[in-house]
């Protein structure tokens, strides 16, 4: 079973540089290109566009790649 977040969600995931938190400002559920990559989404398998909350960086991932904190 895929996790399920929407826009606003608080989550947290690990990165290169460890654990990062940030908020969920956009869903996909299509293919998105996103900092010159096609990602795959669908309705059933979502991408979700987090910021960071320490930078202003913007990440994307998948649903079981999340926490919600």
């Amino acid at each position: 079973m895929n996790k399920k977040f929407k826009t606003g969600d608080h989550v947290s995931w690990n990165s290169e540089a460890g654990q990062v938190t940030g908020v969920i400002i956009k869903v996909h559920t299509r293919d998105f290109s996103f900092k010159g990559y096609t990602h795959h989404a669908t309705e059933s398998d979502p991408q979700y566009e987090i910021k960071s909350d320490k930078s202003d960086h913007i990440a994307a991932h998948k649903g079981k790649a999340l926490t919600r904190i």
